[in-house]
This record gives C-alpha cells, structure tokens and sequence, in this order.
C-alpha cells in the first residue's frame, strides 16, 4: 500500500486519521505480522519504568489507543497506582515509529467482553487458569498449568464461547501526545508531533521536530 512520505504528508489537524493510514500500511507489509503490537511502558510506584509488548485493539477519537490485561499483573497493579503509560509502534519494514504518552483510564465492561472475544479460545482459557505475572507453583509448572487449562477447557465444553474472566480489564490511553517519525537517509529523519490543546479547535497543535 503506498503511503506519502511523512514530509510530503498533508498533515490532519489530528493524529488519528494519519496512525490509521500508518496503521493499514503496516497491515499491508508481509514482513510485520503484528502491526498492533506495541510496547507498553508503565510506572512502579517506585519510580522505575517497565516496557512489554502488547496487542492493540482499537484507536479512537475522543477515547484513545485501547488494550487488554489481567488487572492483577504487574502492568495491572503498575496501572492502579500510576494511571499513566506510553505506547511505542516500530514497523522496521516500513522504517516508522510511532509514540504516545496519556493518561489511562479503565473501558466499560462491554468493551471489555468485545476485546476478550477475540482472542483464541486457547488464550481465553488460559486467562481464567493462570494469575499474570506471579510466580507459578513449585514442581512441574508447565504441567500444573497445562492442566488448569484442560479443566477450563473441560468446564467450558458446553459453550460456544469462554467469557471474560471478571479481573481482565481493558485500557484505554488517553492521549496528551502522539509523535510520529519516519527514518531518511543521513538521519534527517522527519517528525511530526501532536500535543493536546484545548485551545485549539481541533484539540491538538502540531509542529514538525528536528531530527
């Protein structure tokens, strides 16, 4: 899929629009088999910062870039005491990045439900049989989960689906800034940076960054 170089870009008064071009065209890319994988980068009450990767499941105007977790993992308790994280998108194909850092707030249950539904029933099943991120039992770990899991399984049999466990939650980050960067030859690389305004009529200034 073509895509405008991001310096020839005539520039949407809001990010939105130009990550879904970017977004389509790492789709497209037969070498990035998850364009939506992102890094996600949350705060310990510590202080000390903590990066993993995770799936994105929508982008919205006026909610935010959206995913899903157990709320009892270290992101999720991260998340309950630091409501803020940053979001990193590198398409190495393609040579772009795209960051955003925003304020998190938890979705509605039904957006929730409708995330959880995409997941394989495999990975469902292993949401209600494993606690994210805490250590597993001593002994043959991979077997005691193997196991919860074929109980889930069992005990799901009968249904056409597997529900959302009532601890899995989904985010959405709130965007107070979205930076786009395109590599080019020399490293004078190109960027475009969007921060909320709510001065301005479109509720973002945009400017374009040295390298």
């Amino acid at each position: 899929m073509p895509v405008t170089a991001l310096e020839n870009e005539s520039l949407p008064p809001g990010p939105y629009p130009l990550f879904e071009k970017w977004h389509r065209a790492a789709e497209a890319q037969a070498g990035i088999p998850y364009a939506g994988a992102m890094t996600l980068s949350t705060v310990s009450a510590d202080g000390f910062p903590e990066g993993r990767v995770v799936l994105l499941h929508a982008a919205e105007a006026g909610r935010g870039f959206a995913f899903l977790t157990d709320a009892r993992s270290r992101k999720g308790r991260a998340l309950a005491k630091v409501p803020r994280a940053a979001l990193t998108f590198y398409w190495g194909p393609l040579e772009r990045q795209v960051r955003v850092q925003g304020r998190v707030a938890c979705a509605s249950s039904a957006t929730a439900d409708r995330f959880f539904a995409r997941r394989p029933r495999r990975s469902r099943a292993v949401a209600w049989a494993a606690t994210q991120s805490r250590p597993l039992p001593s002994g043959p770990a991979t077997d005691a989960l193997k196991e919860r899991v074929a109980a889930l399984d069992e005990r799901f049999s009968e249904r056409a689906t597997i529900p959302r466990p009532p601890y899995w939650q989904a985010y959405w980050v709130r965007p107070r800034c979205v930076a786009f960067w395109e590599a080019k030859a020399r490293r004078l690389h190109t960027r475009v940076r969007y921060d909320r305004d709510e001065k301005s009529s479109a509720g973002w200034r945009v400017c374009r960054p040295a390298p």
